[in-house]
This record gives structure tokens, sequence and C-alpha cells, in this order.
């Protein structure tokens, strides 16, 4: 296939299967937000990555439903300012998916995957008490890319304060076979890191 969108424009539908489907795989951010009454909420993102380091600033992208609505995600966001965004790992992907579900606003996912609470430093949001990696993160920016279903917004929050298990950080180096990160590809299917090469980088 060969297409130029302005000539023949592709269904909403269409580009999520085709851009899903080929950018990948994708890491999961896992954000935890709350709103003004301190109701929280929990929700994965394949649409992330790391956007600079310093400083340190996380970007992620939720879009809007099929009815155009924005995710809990994004309102709370425009209520308190912070979020922590937690790794996807293997370890709770059962979890994880069970948060993906659509909820009424306020109620808590963390309760429907049974997930225990625990404090962030630095942010009001709670953290995954059994997330290996977290990011407690504050609001920095929130562009919009339009107002039809799945229209995104690109979400930049930075790192104001960082989790990670003992067992996995010497100082230098995450030890990947212990955090089991997870990845994203189209449909219900999800990719570990199993199988890894290594090139050198040219000098």
């Amino acid at each position: 296939m060969d297409a130029l969108l302005e000539q023949s424009p592709l269904s909403a539908g269409t580009l999520y299967r085709l851009l899903s489907g080929s950018v990948c795989p994708r890491p999961i951010a896992w954000v935890a937000t709350q709103d003004k009454r301190g109701n929280a909420n929990l929700a994965p993102f394949s649409f992330f990555n790391v956007a600079s380091i310093d400083p340190p600033i996380l970007a992620f992208s939720p879009l809007l439903d099929g009815s155009a609505q924005p995710k809990d995600t994004l309102r709370n966001l425009e209520e308190v300012e912070e979020c922590v965004v937690h790794v996807g790992t293997e370890g709770l992907v059962e979890a994880l998916n069970t948060t993906s579900a659509s909820l009424p606003r306020g109620e808590d996912e963390f309760t429907l995957a049974g997930l225990e609470k625990t404090t962030m430093q630095g942010v009001r949001v709670p953290r995954i008490a059994a997330a290996p990696v977290a990011f407690g993160c504050k609001l920095v920016d929130v562009i919009r890319f339009g107002d039809r279903p799945l229209a995104g917004s690109l979400i930049l929050v930075q790192i104001v304060a960082i989790h990670i298990d003992d067992a996995l950080w010497d100082g230098r180096h995450v030890d990947l076979e212990a955090l089991q990160p997870i990845g994203r590809l189209a449909g219900s299917d999800y990719v570990r890191i199993t199988d890894r090469f290594a090139i050198e980088r040219p000098t």
C-alpha cells in the first residue's frame, strides 16, 4: 500500500492498527494520578518514552476515546499536576491489563486490580507498592493534537523522585533480567526482552 494521506485519508481506526502494529515494541508507562478530591486512578499507556535527561522528562500520550472524551489520567492532571509513572513489568502484567478497563470516573483501579498503594516522595499521588521502578513526576506541559476520536495529547512530566528496588540497580546499570520489562505490540500482544542482541556503536 502507498497512501498520500492528504489525497486518500485513512480512518482513525485503520491508522491506529497500522501505527500500533508498525511502531513497536513500545515500553509501557503505568501512570497513577488523582483528582482534586483524592480519588486515585491507574492506567497503562504504550505511547511512552524518555524525552530529556537534564532536566529528566518523560513523555506519554493518552488518546481520546471513541466518543472523543479524555481519559481520567488527563482530567486528573488538569486538577492535580502530579503523577507517578511506573515501568510495566512481566510480574505485574495481569494487574496492568486489569487497569486498562474503562471505569466510571472516580473509581479506583488500584482497588480493582488488588494493588497496594504506598507514598511516593515529592508528590501527593500514591505509587504501586509492588512496582520495582516508579518515577514521581510533576506536569510540565500538555500538547493537544485535536478533539476528534483517537486524537492524542502529548503529556510531558518532569521526574522529581525515583524509586527503584535495590536489587535492580548497582549504581550504574539496571538489572533487566530482574526487572523483566515488557513491551506492547498490536492488539492483545506483548513482548518480553528475553531475546536481545548487541551492536557496538561507531566511534
